[in-house]
């Protein structure tokens, strides 16, 4: 595959005028600390891991992306399929994410119980993979019904990944057994 620029990410200032515009939406200005979420860096470097289910590329931290190779190797060694929906975004993303989602009539509630504010994703540190499987809903619970899943559940923490927001987690953020993040093996 040929590399071409990953995309824009957010430096400090820029990411403090995404977070001002989140609050303008309806962001409580506790949101962090209600959610025990921290700001997320964006990484320096990006590599791209290939294409996701949209035909887009998708990118992650280098240390990260090695460990994705890895694992999918292993997975496809194993006969599970392990597909990318999403990657890193930037905050700046996330914040366009919050206003298509308001656009469409979602109250900013609702949006916080399934997606983090911009600036506190996962996705902006470039080490998380939202991930599906040929046969089950992207970004759907159904997914932990899958053979994908299982493989997950026994393997990920080999590979360094873990499931961020497991059911009931302290965070406040609805069930994804999709959001894999890499942690270091």
């Amino acid at each position: 595959m040929t590399e071409q620029s990953p995309p824009p990410r957010c430096d400090t200032a820029e990411r403090a005028r995404v977070i001002a515009a989140a609050h303008a939406l309806g962001v409580p200005r506790d949101y962090g600390r209600r959610h025990r979420l921290h700001i997320m860096r964006e990484p320096r470097e990006l590599a791209c891991i290939g294409i996701d289910i949209h035909g887009r590329k998708q990118w992650l931290a280098p240390p990260a992306a090695r460990a994705w190779a890895r694992m999918h190797a292993a997975a496809l060694h194993d006969g599970i399929e392990l597909q990318v929906v999403s990657a890193f975004r930037s905050a700046s993303y996330q914040l366009r994410i919050i206003q298509r989602k308001l656009d469409h009539g979602q109250s900013i509630g609702e949006i916080l119980r399934v997606s983090a504010a911009p600036g506190y994703s996962e996705h902006h540190c470039g080490r998380v993979v939202d991930i599906t499987t040929p046969g089950y809903a992207a970004l759907e619970e159904e997914f932990e019904q899958s053979p994908a899943f299982a493989w997950l559940q026994a393997q990920a923490s080999t590979f360094g990944f873990r499931l961020s927001y497991p059911r009931n987690n302290p965070h406040g953020i609805a069930y994804e057994p999709w959001h894999w993040c890499w942690r270091r093996a």
